[in-house]
């Protein structure tokens, strides 16, 4: 420590004494020549003055150095640092109570004794590096080291060292170190904190980067139409649907303004005002080349620091369009067929009563034309009345075959010969300034029909196209009639509900002056006729509606005013095998034997000289009254006898009393409150063997199900003629009857 400058302290101006005195030495000073007494007390009086200033000036020196040195304590003790003095033996001469407080926080804890034990081991060679380099050079510092104070307590801080030494009263001076501890911990802990801040930043960074990419992914594969415009509607996003949609490039849609793909949508972004989001609903947008499109539009606003955003999602309408076209189209073909359905149900049920109403009368005519003499006037009004009763019944056979009831005897037909003879039934009845032009593929296969529908349906067609042509006020035109093996495409097959298999299309057009929207959706609809009253029953087109469906076919119709009518009429192929399995298939012994197939004659009377026979007993229920009495006369006059019942429970009951006494019954399949197939089983039940028959005008294929499984071994279809009637009764009671006259 250098000496502080004392010299204002002499009052005489003297100087320190010379080097080599010790202090507090009084200097020699020179003494005149004089000798003598006078003179040693003079010179005695000015040592011992000298000695007393040198006595404050030591004095003072021990006053300023106290002072420093408690001014030196009062530092060491008061900084806000961990301050201690280690010797080169490692151990703590001194340490102020900020060390104390650090790295003794308890009285539990290590006490500071020395300096090393607190350093962590991985830190230990860098602390003794940096007190040799302060032995060396004075001062050094170690950053960041860290001491553990006990297992839960460690302190991060930056060693500050410098070397000192300490005088000693006899010897060299001590080499001691002064050490001072920063702790780093809050710079450390604000460091971390920092740190971490940039790893969540760094990876909050990376997660926008990362949703950038799927909100780009999921723009660019989206199935809409996603465009971005600006406050100024000028587009900045265009992803690859909106460029399919609109036809045009990114790169050149990119700056355009909104309204030129979308004209309509921009007046609309109005509503960024009033909302966030908005639909918009069905548009017509444009696109690049002008091409109208129907589009569903929806919008999307941001608000942000540099402007407003605003996100237009646009959906194509086109195939949903399609789509819904092709449902209503379906929709309205389910309709024209559940409609079909109901009116079949109704002809059926209508056909019920008719049938009776018809049955009587043609009965009636019979018998009365077997009353009359020949050449009689009555018999001619009778073949009369008998002409138009059959074409009543034809009529309802009309209605019947629309409504399926009467299922067709389909084979292996050649739809070439059937169209043949049709032709020349056609070309008599046609008048002379209609042409017929027929063209038939060569080698057509054969179809599986029925030959008489087919001829139907191939009659009415022709029928309905001469009305059409001289309904234009011309009785000149043209009716072309073509065939060709096809096999429909899966639209075609899927609007007429088509089998995938192969066809023969029979196509009929005409040059008729065609029909309107409304006509066509109503033309297979029974009864109804554009036809002046009287001039048609509105039956042909749902005849052959009729037919192709119980053919497993389908008609296609396609017409428009001015251009004429065509029909195409699809019947299956009849492939090998199916044929070889239909024709294995027996004739259903449900059906009513033909009157060609069965004996027309009454049965066989009794011979002169034979013993006379039972006459069969055939019991009738019917619940019309007529039709029973006209049935117990016919067949009393062919030599049976016959019980007719209106009521099906009083001939159950009278079945059940003679069970024996009848050979056949005849039952109604339709009677108020009970059913013809009930009366089957209960007949069944009394007696096992009794043949049984179903009369009905109303025949489905349930109804045959039903009368088989209860045992009924003929299905009478009314009106039947009565040589049919007669001889399926003689068939059904074993035809050896002989009848007493």
């Amino acid at each position: 420590m250098s000496e502080p400058d004392l010299s204002f302290l002499d009052p005489a101006g003297r100087q320190p004494a010379p080097t080599g005195h010790a202090p507090g030495t009084p200097t020699p000073r020179a003494t005149p020549p004089s000798t003598g007494a006078e003179g040693l007390v003079a010179e005695l009086r000015a040592y011992q003055a000298e000695l007393e200033s040198q006595n404050k000036v030591l004095r003072y020196s021990q006053t300023v150095a106290e002072s420093a040195y408690e001014r030196f304590e009062t530092l060491f003790a008061s900084v806000p640092l961990a301050l201690m003095v280690v010797d080169e033996h490692d151990m703590v001469v001194q340490a102020n109570s900020m060390a104390h407080r650090s790295f003794q926080p308890t009285e539990r804890d290590r006490p500071l004794t020395a300096l090393m034990p607190f350093v962590r081991p991985q830190d230990a060679r860098r602390v003794r590096e940096a007190f040799a380099l302060a032995q060396d050079l004075g001062r050094s510092e170690v950053k960041e080291v860290v001491f553990s104070i006990n297992a839960d307590t460690p302190i991060t801080g930056d060693l500050h060292i410098a070397h000192i030494e300490a005088p000693q009263s006899s010897g060299p001076p001590l080499s001691q170190f002064l050490c001072a501890v920063i702790d780093q911990g809050p710079l450390l802990a604000e460091r971390q904190a920092l740190q971490h801040s940039a790893i969540t930043l760094q990876q909050r960074n990376e997660q926008i980067r990362a949703s950038e990419k799927r909100l780009e992914a999921i723009i660019n594969s989206a199935l809409d139409a996603i465009i971005c415009v600006d406050q100024h509607q000028r587009i900045t996003v265009f992803n690859p649907t909106a460029a399919a949609l609109f036809q045009c490039s990114a790169s050149d849609a990119l700056g355009s303004t909104l309204d030129r793909f979308l004209p309509d949508a921009a007046q609309a972004l109005a509503f960024a005002q009033l909302t966030t989001q908005a639909l918009l609903g069905e548009m017509t947008a444009l696109t690049a080349s002008g091409k109208e499109l129907a589009v569903e539009v929806s919008v999307s606003f941001e608000r942000h620091a540099e402007g407003e955003t605003t996100t237009v999602f646009a959906r194509d309408l086109t195939g949903r369009k399609k789509a819904e076209a092709h449902r209503s189209e379906l929709e309205a073909q389910l309709r024209e067929s559940h409609k079909m359905q109901a009116v079949g149900t109704m002809a059926g049920g209508i056909a019920h009563d008719f049938n009776n109403i018809l049955g009587a009368i043609l009965g009636n005519v019979e018998l009365a034309k077997a009353d009359c003499a020949a050449g009689s006037p009555v018999l001619e009004s009778l073949m009369e009345i008998d002409k138009a009763g059959r074409r009543a019944r034809d009529l309802v056979r009309q209605i019947l075959t629309f409504s399926r009831n009467e299922p067709p005897q389909r084979s292996a037909v050649s739809l070439a010969e059937v169209v043949h003879d049709t032709e020349r039934l056609l070309r008599v009845t046609l008048p002379p300034a209609i042409e017929l032009h027929m063209q038939l593929q060569a080698g057509l296969p054969p179809v599986l029909a029925d030959a008489t529908q087919v001829e139907q349906a191939l009659l009415n067609l022709c029928t309905n196209a001469v009305h059409a042509i001289q309904s234009q006020g011309t009785e000149r035109g043209s009716i072309h009639v073509e065939a060709a093996a096809v096999q429909p495409d899966q639209r075609l097959s899927e609007r007429l509900g088509l089998a995938p298999v192969d066809y023969v299309a029979l196509t009929v057009r005409d040059s008729g002056p065609g029909m309107d929207a409304a006509t066509l959706e109503r033309i297979f609809e029974p009864f109804f006729t554009t036809k002046p009253v009287g001039q048609g029953t509105g039956l042909g087109l749902a005849v052959v509606h009729g037919v192709m469906r119980t053919h497993e076919g389908g008609v296609d119709v396609h017409s428009a005013l001015g251009q004429g009518s065509r029909f195409t009429l699809y019947f299956p192929v009849a492939h090998s095998a199916a044929q070889s399995t239909l024709d294995a298939q027996p004739t259903q012994a449900v059906q009513a034997a033909p009157a060609s197939s069965a004996p027309s004659t009454p049965p066989a009377t009794d011979t002169p000289g034979s013993a006379p026979r039972k006459k069969h007993h055939v019991m009738y229920v019917d619940d019309d009254q007529a039709l029973v009495f006209l049935v117990q006369r016919l067949l009393r006059r062919r030599g049976y006898e016959v019980s007719g019942y209106t009521d099906p429970h009083e001939a159950t009951a009278a079945l059940r009393a003679a069970p024996q006494a009848f050979d056949l019954l005849v039952t109604d399949y339709n009677m108020p409150g009970f059913c013809g197939v009930d009366l089957v089983r209960e007949a069944r039940l009394i007696r096992p063997d009794l043949p049984v028959a179903l009369a009905s005008g109303y025949v489905t294929a349930e109804i045959e199900q039903a009368a088989l499984a209860e045992g009924a071994q003929a299905l009478i279809h009314k009106p039947n003629d009565v040589e049919e009637l007669c001889a399926t009764v003689q068939r059904l009671v074993g035809g050896d009857s002989h009848a007493a006259g």
